[in-house]
C-alpha cells in the first residue's frame, strides 16, 4: 500500500497492536549515574506493537510471556 505522499506501508504495519498485562519490570534505565524509573508497573495493561514481541517470546512453567522494552509500549490502558 502506498500513501498519497508516496510512503510505502507494508501490510504487517496495519496490524492492530497487542495487549498485555505487565507481570514484572526492571528498576529502570541508567543515564550516566542517574537511574530513570519506568513509567509502567506490575498490573498495568498495555498496548504494544506486535513486531516488538516477535523475537522475545518465552515459555515459563507452561505459560507464554513476552519480553519488551518500555520504549516499545504504545500506551497504558486505564
Amino acid at each position: 500500500n502506498i500513501t498519497a505522499g508516496g510512503i510505502i506501508i507494508p501490510d504487517n504495519a496495519k496490524e492492530k497492536p497487542s495487549r498485555g498485562r505487565v507481570i514484572a519490570t526492571g528498576n529502570g534505565t541508567y543515564n550516566g549515574d542517574d537511574l530513570i524509573p519506568l513509567s509502567v508497573k506490575a498490573g498495568d495493561v498495555v498496548l504494544f506493537a506486535k513486531w516488538a514481541a516477535t523475537a522475545n517470546e518465552v515459555k515459563i512453567d507452561g505459560r507464554d510471556y513476552v519480553l519488551i522494552k518500555e520504549t516499545d509500549i504504545l500506551g497504558i490502558l486505564e
